[in-house]
C-alpha cells in the first residue's frame, strides 16, 4: 500500500511528472502495509474493537485500541496514543502493536464519516472540533494516566495541528510529520488546482477502504490524459472520472486561500498559545514539505523563546511516504543507508521524554536535525548533521541571473546561462498554446514513479514551449544548503498564465537528480488571496519562493539545470490563459502565450542558490 500524500505535488508531481518538480505527491497517504519501520512489534497487546467515541453533536466515532497487557489495572494506567485517519484504522495496525507493546495505549479513530465511524466526511473541516474530544474522552478513561498525544503523517500530520489549535488541557505533546496544509499545498498548490484531488477524493468515498482503486496509477494517468486531450472544464472532472463528487465541487467553489481555509489552521493567536513540545517530520522529497515547514515557521513566529525551545525539526532526504517509513533511494535518487533510521523507535524516545521523564532522544542532538546528501548518485552515505536555528541554516544566497541572448534558451543544447553578472539588455520568450497536447502524450503517458528524480524527458522535450538555462561547471564539491527562490520578470501577452520552475544538479556525466520546483498563476503573483489580471503589454513580478528545504553537496563537475515554462501538464489544471474562471474554461477560450522573461537594467531575472559560502 503507497503511502498516499494529501497533496498532489510539486515534489512528486515533479518526479511523477516533470521529473524535477520533485520526488513527492502531495496529499493524504495511506501506511505501508504491515512495515511499520525497521521495528518489528511483538505480539504483546491486548484488543477492545469498536471503541465508540461521542462527540459534542452526538455523532460517535470509532476506534480500535491497543492496550499494554498490564493496562486493566488502575497501577498500570499509561498515556495515550491515538491517529485520527481518512484511511481506515486497519491502516496502521502495525504502528498501534507496536506502541501498545512498548507501553502505550494506542488508537486508531476513524475520521468522521470514514470507516466505521458515524456522520459525514467533509476533508480538513471537523477535525478541530472532534480531535479536541477525542482528547478529552481519552484522558477520562480508566486505562489513561491523564496524558494523551498524537501519532501520524499527511491527514493525520494536519490533524494534529487542527486539534493543537483547540488547545484540549490534556494533549501533552504532538509529532506532526508531513502535515498538509489546506489552502497550501491541498486542494491546489498555490491556488493551481490538480486532477489529484480526485483520486485522492475517490480513495475517500464512501467508507470502505478503496486502496486498490487509488493505487491504479494507470487508470488515473489515463484518466487524467484524456482529462486534458479533450479539454474538459476541470469543474466536470469528478463526472468525467466517474465519480461525481460533493467535496470536489466544494473546493471548486472555493478556488483561492480565503476563510473557508483559515479556520481549519491555526490563527496567529492560536499558533502563540500552543506550548507543548512538538517534533516536525518531513523530508527533502516529501510533496507536504510546503505544509510541514509552513506549519514549522508559523509556530515558530509567533511561539515564545521557551515555547521554540521544545519545537525539533528533522528533514530526512525522503518522499512523502518515506517520513514514517524511510527508504535508501526515492525515484532513483540514491541516498544512502544512513537515511534508513528507526521512526518507530525515535517516535517512542519522545514520547518516554515528553510523557513518562525518560531521557532525550540520543538523534535530536539540537533542535534542528537534517540529512546532507552525498555527491553524485553513487548510494554513499549522506550525513546527519544539526543546528539551533533553521533561518540561520538556511541564510545561503547566491545570485545567477538568466540570460538566454546567445543561445536562444529554448532548449537543453540551445540553453542560455545562469550567470554570476546580470544581463545589461535582453529577454527571451517562449510559446504556450493551451491547445498543444504533446507533451502529456509523449512525456508524461508512462510510469516513471522508479526514476521520477532522475528524470529528464521534460527537459529534453523542450522546445519553443520552453527555456532553459545552465551555470557554469563546478570546479570543485559545493555545498547546497537551504531554500532556493527565483524571480522572474514577466510580459506574458495575455491577462494570465501558469508558470512553472525545475531546479535541477547536473552531473559530469549528464545524469540529472531533481532538486528543486514551484508553480504560479500569474493572477495571484501578488497574493494567493486576491487575483490582478494582468494588463495588456504589462511587465510584472513573479516570485517563486516556496521556501522548500534542500541539503546536498554537488559533485565537482557539476552544474545546474534550470527549467522555466507553462505546467501544461495532465497532473495540473489547464490555464487557457483568458483571464476567466479557469475551472469552467475549455478549448474555446484558448489564447496563446508568447511569455517573455526579461532580464535588462531595471528588470534582472534572477535565481537565488543556496550555496553554503567557501571557507
Amino acid at each position: 500500500m503507497k503511502d498516499r500524500p494529501i497533496a498532489a505535488p510539486l515534489v512528486i508531481l515533479s518526479l511523477l511528472v516533470f521529473a524535477p518538480l520533485a520526488i513527492a505527491q502531495t496529499s493524504p497517504t495511506p501506511e505501508p502495509v504491515a512495515k511499520p519501520s525497521p521495528s518489528v512489534p511483538p505480539a504483546d497487546y491486548d484488543l477492545r474493537w469498536a471503541v465508540k467515541i461521542p462527540m459534542r453533536d452526538k455523532v460517535e466515532l470509532n476506534a480500535t485500541l491497543y492496550l499494554p497487557k498490564s493496562a486493566n489495572a488502575t497501577t498500570g494506567r499509561t498515556p495515550v496514543i491515538f491517529t485520527l485517519t481518512p484511511y481506515i484504522s486497519d491502516s496502521y495496525h502495525a504502528r498501534a502493536a507496536y506502541f501498545a507493546s512498548h507501553g502505550y495505549a494506542f488508537a486508531l479513530v476513524d475520521v468522521r464519516g470514514r470507516g466505521n465511524s458515524a456522520g459525514d466526511f467533509e476533508p480538513f473541516a471537523n477535525d478541530a472540533r472532534d480531535g479536541y474530544d477525542i482528547v478529552e474522552w481519552f484522558a477520562k478513561q480508566p486505562f489513561c494516566d491523564g496524558k494523551v498525544a498524537m501519532w501520524g503523517g499527511s491527514y493525520a500530520g494536519f490533524d494534529q495541528w487542527a486539534t493543537a489549535k483547540e488547545l484540549p488541557p490534556h494533549l501533552a505533546t504532538i509529532v506532526p510529520a508531513a502535515a498538509a496544509h489546506p489552502g497550501l499545498d491541498f486542494p491546489f498548490t498555490n491556488n493551481v488546482g490538480i486532477p489529484y484531488d480526485m483520486q485522492w477524493f475517490t480513495d475517500t468515498s464512501g467508507r470502505a477502504s478503496q486502496q486498490n482503486l487509488f493505487a491504479d496509477s494507470k487508470f488515473w494517468r489515463t484518466k487524467f490524459l484524456d482529462a486534458y486531450k479533450q479539454y474538459i472544464p476541470f469543474k466536470t472532472l469528478d463526472s468525467f472520472i466517474g465519480n461525481p463528487s460533493a467535496n470536489f465541487q466544494r473546493v471548486i467553489g472555493h478556488p483561492m486561500v480565503d476563510a473557508y481555509y483559515d479556520a481549519m489552521v491555526p490563527t496567529r493567536e492560536q499558533f502563540a498559545k500552543i506550548t507543548l513540545p512538538i517534533l516536525t517530520i518531513t523530508g527533502q522529497y516529501d510533496g507536504d514539505e510546503l505544509g510541514a515547514l509552513t506549519f514549522y515557521r508559523d509556530h515558530l513566529a509567533n511561539a515564545s523563546a521557551e515555547t521554540r525551545a521544545k519545537h525539533f525539526l528533522i528533514i530526512g532526504p525522503w518522499d512523502h511516504a518515506g517520513t514514517r517509513t524511510p527508504t535508501d533511494e526515492v525515484g532513483g535518487v540514491k541516498l544512502g543507508g544512513a537515511a534508513v533510521i528507526d521512526l518507530n523507535d525515535l517516535h517512542r524516545q519522545w514520547y518516554d521524554w515528553t510523557m513518562k521523564s525518560g531521557t532525550k532522544p540520543d538523534f535530536l542532538k539540537d533542535r534542528v536535525a537534517y540529512y546532507l546528501l552525498a555527491p553524485g548518485n553513487s548510494g554513499a552515505n549522506g550525513e546527519w548533521k544539526y543546528a539551533e536555528d533553521f533561518d540561520k541554516l538556511t541564510a545561503n544566497h547566491h545570485p545567477l541571473y538568466l540570460d538566454a541572448t546567445d543561445g536562444g534558451g529554448n532548449g537543453v543544447f540551445h540553453s542560455g546561462t545562469l550567470s554570476e553578472k546580470p544581463a545589461a539588455t535582453g529577454a527571451d520568450e517562449y510559446i504556450y498554446d493551451p491547445l498543444d497536447v504533446h507533451r502529456g502524450e509523449e512525456v508524461e503517458n508512462v510510469d516513471n514513479e522508479k526514476t521520477a528524480g532522475l528524470d529528464q524527458r521534460r527537459a529534453l522535450n523542450i522546445g519553443k514551449d520552453g527555456l532553459v538555462y545552465h551555470s557554469e561547471a563546478i570546479s570543485k564539491e559545493t555545498t547546497l544548503l537551504g531554500c532556493p527562490n527565483l524571480t522572474l520578470w514577466i510580459s506574458p501577452g495575455v491577462p494570465d498564465t501558469d508558470v512553472t520552475a525545475e531546479l535541477d544538479e547536473i552531473l559530469a556525466d549528464g545524469t540529472s537528480i531533481a532538486l528543486w520546483s514551484d508553480v504560479r498563476r500569474l493572477r495571484y503573483r501578488e497574493s494567493v488571496r486576491q487575483q490582478k489580471l494582468v494588463k495588456a503589454g504589462e511587465i510584472v513580478r513573479c516570485d517563486l519562493n516556496p521556501g522548500l528545504f534542500i541539503a546536498r553537496r554537488m559533485a565537482k563537475g557539476s552544474r545546474l539545470r534550470l527549467v522555466v515554462s507553462a505546467p501544461n501538464s495532465i497532473n495540473f489544471e489547464k490555464n487557457y490563459n483568458s483571464g476567466g474562471v479557469v475551472a469552467n474554461e475549455t478549448a474555446k477560450d484558448a489564447h496563446t502565450a508568447h511569455v517573455r522573461i526579461l532580464h535588462d537594467a531595471e528588470h534582472s531575472s534572477v535565481l537565488d542558490v543556496p550555496i553554503v559560502p567557501a571557507p
